[in-house]
C-alpha cells in the first residue's frame, strides 16, 4: 500500500506545480515488520520469531528466523536470518553448523538477504552473469553442506530488517550477529544442530569473519540460549582488516589525520568505493554516538548520506550518487576532516581483534581484487601468525575479481571444511621465515 502510496504521489507531480513530496521509506515483509517492533530482551541467540519458508534444496527444510544479539557497545540488538537445515533425525551429537557472514547488500531496513523471494538457495550473485535479482542473496555450497548433514545460517546482520541503524562495516557487531547466529539454530530443536561450527563470509562477512575468529570470550559466554559452541575453523574470502593497518600504533592526532585522509583517498577513486566508503561512515556513527556525520561530511553530504542509506541498499546507492553528482561525489567530503582521533579510535575499535584466533583461519584472494586491498589478508596473516595462530592464504588461480572470489574458492574450502569438523590434525600454514 505504502508503494502505491508513493507512485501516487510521483504521479502527481505531473499534474501539480508543488514538488516537495517525500516517500515513504521502503516497505519490508511482514515478518520483518513485525520483529522491528519488538525489544532486544532476552538471552544471546534466543530466537524470538520464526516462520518456516519453502526451499527447493532437496533434503532440506528452510526457516525465516529473528534473535538476539548484540553490538560492539554491547546493546543489545535484534538480527534477523536465513537457516537451512536437513531433513530427518540427527545424529547423537547434533549436526555441524556452518554459518554464512555476507557480503555488502546496503544499511536500509529492507536489505537483508533473507527477505528476497526465495531466498534458501546457493548464493547468486546479482552482479555475475547468471544473477538473477538486485542484491547479492543465497548462501554459498548450500546443497554441498546440505548433503554433508550440515546446517546453514546466514545472518542478515542487526539493521537489515530487525529493527536500528545497521552498523555497516563495523566488523565487531556482525562478528557477534553470525556467533549468536550459531547459538540460535542450535537452540531450534527442528535443526538437530550440534556444538562444532564454522564460519565462512565474503567481503563485509569476510571482515565479520576474521574478526569471529578473535573474540574468544564472546564466544565462550554463558547464560545464552545455546552455550558452548565450538568453532573450529574460520574461512575468509576477501576479508578487510582495518586495524592491521596500524599494528601497535598509539593514536594522536597527526596519525590519525593521515588515517582519515589515506581512507578517504583509497575509497574515493569511484563511485562505486565511495558509496562504501560512505556507506562506512553512516554506519560507523551509528555504532559510535560520539560521532557526527558532519565531522567528515559537508552539511548537505551529511544530509544526502543519511536519506541515501537509511532507504536504499548498495547498488541504489551507489546508482543515486552517480546520478545526482557524477565525478563530483568527492564535494561531499569536507575539505578538512574534524574529530579524527575520534573516528581513528572508532575504526580500530569495530574491527579484528589483535588477539591468537580460537581455530584455523584459511583466506582466499584473487589478484585483481580492487574493493578490498590484498594487502589487508597479508598483513593479517602476519599480525596473528606470530601470535600462535594458524593462519592459510591462498590466491585463487587466474586473475580473480572481488566479485569472483566466492565461486571460485568454493571448491577450494570444502575439503579443508571436511578435515576441520572431523577433527583432523592441521599443519601450521604460517609463512616459514
Amino acid at each position: 500500500m505504502k508503494q502505491v502510496l508513493c507512485k501516487a504521489a510521483v504521479l502527481s507531480i505531473f499534474f501539480s506545480s508543488s514538488f516537495g513530496i517525500v516517500c515513504a521509506e521502503p516497505s519490508i515483509p511482514p515478518f520483518y515488520q513485525a520483529v522491528s517492533k519488538m525489544s532486544p530482551d532476552g538471552k544471546l541467540g534466543q530466537v524470538i520469531q520464526k516462520e518456516q519458508i519453502s526451499t527447493a534444496v532437496s533434503g532440506a527444510q528452510a526457516w525465516r528466523i529473528a534473535y538476539i544479539s548484540s553490538d560492539v557497545g554491547d546493546r543489545k540488538t535484534i538480527s534477523t536470518a536465513l537457516v537451512v537445515a536437513p531433513v530427518g533425525k540427527a545424529p547423537a551429537e547434533g549436526r555441524p553448523v556452518m554459518a554464512w557472514a555476507h557480503g555488502t547488500t546496503g544499511t536500509a531496513q529492507s536489505c537483508g538477504p533473507s527477505q528476497l523471494t526465495n531466498p534458501a538457495v546457493s548464493l547468486n550473485q546479482y552482479f555475475l552473469l547468471d544473477g538473477n535479482s538486485w542484491s547479492d542473496y543465497g548462501l554459498p555450497n548450500l546443497e554441498a553442506f546440505i548433503k554433508e548433514g550440515y546446517v546453514v545460517v546466514g545472518t542478515d546482520y542487526q539493521g537489515l530488517g530487525g529493527g536500528g541503524k545497521h552498523q555497516y562495516a563495523v566488523a565487531i557487531t556482525q562478528a557477534k550477529d553470525t556467533i549468536d547466529s550459531i547459538r540460535a539454530v542450535g537452540s531450534m530443536q527442528e535443526t538437530g544442530a550440534g556444538k562444532k561450527a564454522i564460519i565462512y563470509g565474503w567481503s563485509q562477512g569476510g571482515g565479520t569473519t576474521i574478526a569471529a575468529a578473535s573474540m574468544p570470550d564472546y564466544i565462550s559466554k554463558k547464560g545464552t540460549a545455546f552455550d558452548d559452541i565450538q568453532p573450529v575453523g574460520f574461512v575468509a574470502l576477501a576479508p578487510y582488516d582495518v586495524a592491521v593497518t596500524m599494528p601497535g600504533a598509539k593514536l594522536d592526532q597527526a596519525i590519525s589525520e593521515k588515517m582519515i585522509s589515506e581512507l578517504s583517498a583509497s575509497f574515493s577513486d569511484n563511485v562505486f568505493n565511495f558509496a562504501h566508503f560512505s556507506m562506512t561512515l553512516w554506519g560507523t556513527q551509528a555504532a559510535f554516538p560520539n560521532l557526527k556525520l558532519t565531522d567528515l561530511l559537508t552539511d548537505d553530504g551529511a544530509k544526502v548520506i543519511d536519506k541515501i542509506y537509511s532507504n536504499k541498499c548498495l547498488h541504489a546507492s551507489a546508482d543515486t550518487l552517480n546520478y545526482a553528482y557524477g565525478t563530483g561525489y568527492k564535494n561531499l567530503l569536507k575539505p578538512k576532516a574534524q574529530n579524527t582521533l575520534a573516528w581513528a579510535q572508532a575504526f580500530l575499535k569495530g574491527s579484528v581483534n589483535p588477539v591468537k584466533p580460537v581455530a584455523p583461519v584459511i583466506i582466499y584472494w584473487g589478484t585483481k581484487d580492487t574493493v578490498v586491498p590484498p594487502v589487508m589478508g597479508e598483513l593479517y596473516q602476519k599480525q596473528m601468525c606470530k601470535l600462535g595462530g594458524n593462519i592459510s592464504r591462498v590466491q585463487l588461480p587466474g586473475e580473480q575479481t572481488h566479485f569472483s572470489t566466492p565461486g571460485t574458492a568454493g571448491p577450494l574450502y570444502l575439503p579443508w571444511v571436511k578435515d576441520r569438523i572431523a577433527g583432523k590434525t592441521m599443519a601450521n600454514a604460517c609463512p616459514q621465515n
